[in-house]
């Protein structure tokens, strides 16, 4: 009677642990609604020139310029009205399963490559502890779409691309390789450096971030090093949000992404090798969309504590996808 008991009870438990390890490999997720997945408040305030139209509650604005005139001296000779709106611009996915686009419902696409698994807390089984993203970063101009704002061509056109796989990058996974990119991320590796990163945590949970120092990343940890390896995992809202993070940052530093905010973009975009953290707004899309002002307008680095509440579900919601929101200013025809 032990005996069966016994092999009742490990067989019980080899079912539940492979269950849980299958259900972990699953590729979960959902296409984002336009309509219901996205926190239109975001979208405020508008301004012309210094003038706001509207708020998003708890989102500040950055900096407009101080005039409502503009003027634009190429390709085409024109004056306009400097206008300020937050665009929806980018969707990101962070997940620990290879391969796996959240954001695209779900869908795993074999890529044809080997990649790593990543991982939370000591599931590697070398005792490192943390966690372990893979990153994706997707082309949505949604206010083109909708055809809304329309002023020959102030806005980002086009359709739905998506512009980088972490998968494909072999330094995304190796802080190693990556420091012979970014050997800055030395400078910022002393605890002076990172106490510093209190003082953003509470200038992004409170208003906007701190842009001079843009190595921190607010209350979810330092922007450095620039891989999808967060070595102090709170949770799965707050570690994947800083890796979608760093992909940003990454992606200004290699110049693929430039500034869209303040008076220099008003006549088009610039290079911006520092991302200006105060730029971008992130809203989760995914498992959880964050539809309200308080909950979805968030400045990079503000404290996930204010709005995670049930936003990290066990197997069905382990994946995760951001949208950003980001600054556009620009001479409105």
């Amino acid at each position: 009677m032990r005996r069966l008991i016994f092999l009742t009870t490990v067989i019980f438990f080899s079912c539940v642990l492979s269950t849980q390890s299958v259900s972990a490999q699953s590729c979960t997720g959902r296409f984002v609604n336009p309509v219901t997945d996205v926190c239109w408040e975001c979208l405020f305030p508008i301004s012309i020139g210094p003038i706001r139209i509207g708020s998003a509650a708890g989102a500040p604005d950055t900096p407009n310029p101080g005039s409502p005139i503009c003027y634009c001296g190429s390709p085409i000779p024109r004056i306009g009205l400097s206008l300020g709106v937050w665009e929806p611009a980018r969707l990101i996915d962070a997940s620990r399963a290879p391969w796996c686009f959240p954001n695209l419902g779900g869908l795993t696409i074999d890529g044809g490559l080997p990649a790593g698994r990543g991982r939370t807390g000591t599931s590697g089984g070398d005792g490192a502890q943390g966690s372990t993203w893979h990153v994706h970063y997707y082309v949505y101009p949604l206010l083109s779409w909708i055809g809304a704002l329309i002023d020959l061509g102030c806005l980002e056109g086009g359709g739905l691309d998506i512009a980088w796989i972490s998968e494909l990058d072999p330094t995304w996974r190796d802080d190693e390789l990556s420091f012979l990119l970014n050997p800055e991320a030395a400078l910022f590796a002393d605890l002076p450096a990172q106490a510093a990163c209190a003082a953003d945590c509470a200038a992004a949970s409170a208003g906007l971030p701190l842009d001079p120092l843009y190595w921190c990343a607010g209350c979810q940890g330092s922007m450095y090093p620039l891989t999808g390896n967060v070595g102090a995992h709170v949770g799965g809202v707050q570690a994947s949000l800083l890796a979608a993070q760093r992909l940003v940052f990454r992606l200004h530093r290699m110049l693929l992404a430039w500034g869209t905010s303040g008076s220099a973009a008003l006549c088009g975009r610039y290079p911006m090798p520092i991302m200006k953290k105060s730029q971008y707004r992130w809203q989760m899309t995914q498992p959880v969309p964050a539809t309200s002002a308080l909950t979805g307008c968030n400045p990079t680095g503000r404290s996930t504590v204010l709005w995670e509440t049930l936003r990290e579900l066990p197997v069905a919601g382990e994946n995760f996808g951001f949208l950003l929101w980001r600054k556009r200013n620009c001479c409105l025809l």
